[in-house]
């Protein structure tokens, strides 16, 4: 007879039966990161294009707003860590092969971009406001001076922060339903709808909401495609893919994922925004609003059935056999 010792992290807190290691904070900063990288990357095109006054919620008002979400995201982070008095050591190394590693970097540049870029647009947002500074004036021309330079770096690190929070949860290989490279560009997609939502709730003109409402529309079909196409591909793999699949297929997250994300989040923004493109009169805010609610909830169930699909106990049970 021989003896088999299996060694595993099962007697740890927080492990067995199910992996609960992230909480609330974690899905709520995947959120905001995403919803930032929407409303920047939008911001910068539009500026690009010339049409900062053609299209001013999106190019100039939304843009106020990101350095508050990302100070929220952030704060959200440093609630989260075990060590908070040495967060400060992500920034002190850089490694290519940790996506951790890669959004503490790409926080630190687009966070400092997201100050000058809304202190940009200041006086076009209040107009009634004055300083009494020679300094905030001079201030306010050199970043006018470089206002498309940094709004090329916009265009591509925002890109980075919404695949970014994707890639951040597939790069655990140990929990399945993480463990798939749909993850960065679903994300990503979902951030830059999440954007135009937020540009439509906050436009007053009826050409703008429509506009950013056609190319929501078309982000919520690329999104529904990447949804479908990642379940498909975990049911055409091996068992533990297919379990992870089950979790939203009959499985205990079936119905808030269905019913809220796809279906409220999605399906039914995405059916008022044909039926407008279409001519009828119907609210965009709600489609909005529905977009930015199913936003928020997939993070949230993305993360919490991430940490409930898992390997170790099918290896230890065919190992036993």
């Amino acid at each position: 007879m021989h003896e088999i010792e299996i060694t595993s992290g099962r007697m740890n807190p927080e492990i067995d039966p199910i992996l609960h290691a992230w909480g609330w904070p974690i899905p709520l900063y995947l959120f905001l990161g995403g919803l930032v990288a929407g409303i920047l990357f939008f911001s910068a095109l539009f500026y690009l294009r010339n049409e900062s006054d053609k299209y001013k919620a999106g190019v100039k008002i939304a843009p106020m707003f990101a350095p508050f979400f990302l100070t929220i995201g952030l704060l959200a982070l440093l609630y989260d860590l075990s060590h908070k008095l040495y967060f400060w050591k992500l920034f002190t190394t850089i490694r290519l092969e940790s996506p951790m590693s890669w959004g503490a970097w790409t926080l630190s540049i687009i966070f400092p971009l997201s100050i000058l870029w809304s202190f940009l647009f200041i006086k076009d947002v209040f107009p009634s406001i004055s300083w009494n500074s020679k300094l905030l004036d001079q201030l306010h021309e050199l970043v006018k001076k470089f206002a498309k330079p940094i709004a090329w770096a916009l265009l591509l690190v925002s890109i980075i922060l919404g695949i970014y929070t994707g890639i951040l949860l597939s790069a655990f290989n140990a929990r399945p339903f993480w463990n798939t490279s749909i993850l960065g560009p679903l994300f990503l997609t979902s951030g830059l709808s999440t954007g135009t939502a937020f540009v439509i709730l906050l436009s007053k003109d009826h050409h703008e909401k429509l506009l950013f409402s056609r190319i929501d529309m078309w982000l919520i079909a690329v999104e529904m495609f990447l949804i479908i196409h990642l379940f498909m591909g975990f049911l055409a793999s091996i068992q533990v893919h297919e379990d992870a699949a089950h979790l939203f297929l009959g499985g205990p997250y079936t119905a808030v994922f269905w019913t809220f994300v796809f279906t409220l989040g999605l399906l039914v923004p995405f059916l008022i925004e044909l039926l407008e493109w279409r001519g009828y009169k119907l609210p965009t805010s709600l489609a909005a609003v529905l977009v930015l609610i199913g936003g928020i909830i997939f993070r949230f169930v993305v993360v919490d059935a991430g940490q409930s699909s898992r390997w170790l106990y099918k290896f230890m049970e065919s190992s036993l056999k």
